[in-house]
């Protein structure tokens, strides 16, 4: 019989990742750039998300960010019009971003006088998850029309995310969407994640969001 190898490919993958995604925390913390990742499925309104905190702290924090996407530049486009540095990240069909992708991002953004650097990920809720990307915190947008149990359906992300955002509760009244529960849910993967529900497109629980934002920019730039 033959004799062959079986490599480990996914540990090994994820392991190297790891130690970069660690190089990259402690450069950003020597120049005291803050980074977080955002994510969430497509549709959840990321980017509308993401605009409402750029208009609530551009006046006080600088803010870098870099878009994501297999393919397009409507997102960068949309956000560089709010007057922050803003680049577009092709990822060439993957459907991710690892810790050398967003290195490279923070080189294309010229983050150097940024205080906050926010990457939106690419658009779904597994891969994201099981890449570290060496931010300093991680947050995700479930919307409302998703449902209540994607924290059972999708264990990993909720798992490693400092902060859930429950967007879209001006719908809350049209959908089967148990608030209660989906906070049972999350505390189940991970009880120290944070909820906070909002809606973008009203503006309701920006501010909660963004001051939690805002003290931990603060936190770890001291």
């Amino acid at each position: 019989m033959a004799e062959y190898k079986v490599l480990e490919i996914k540990q090994s993958v994820f392991a190297d990742n790891d130690k970069e995604a660690d190089k990259v925390r402690a450069e950003l913390k020597e120049k005291g750039i803050f980074l977080l990742n955002l994510m969430s499925s497509p549709g959840s309104g990321k980017t509308t998300t993401l605009t409402r905190t750029i208009e609530a702290l551009k006046d006080e924090l600088r803010i870098g960010v870099m878009e994501a996407d297999i393919d397009s530049d409507v997102d960068a486009k949309t956000i560089s019009e709010l007057g922050v540095k803003a680049i577009q990240l092709h990822t060439g069909g993957m459907c991710h971003l690892d810790a050398d992708m967003t290195r490279q991002g923070l080189r294309g953004l010229e983050a150097d006088d940024v205080d906050l650097a926010i990457l939106e990920n690419v658009g779904n809720l597994v891969c994201p998850a099981e890449f570290d990307t060496g931010a300093v915190k991680n947050a995700m947008i479930l919307s409302v029309p998703e449902g209540h149990d994607k924290p059972l359906k999708y264990p990993l992300m909720f798992s490693i995310c400092d902060v859930v955002l429950i967007n879209k509760i001006d719908v809350l009244p049209y959908f089967d969407f148990d608030m209660e529960k989906c906070r049972e849910y999350i505390a189940m993967r991970n009880p120290n994640a944070k909820v906070i529900p909002i809606c973008a497109r009203t503006g309701e629980g920006i501010e909660a969001w963004t001051k939690w934002l805002k003290d931990e920019v603060t936190k770890w730039k001291k």
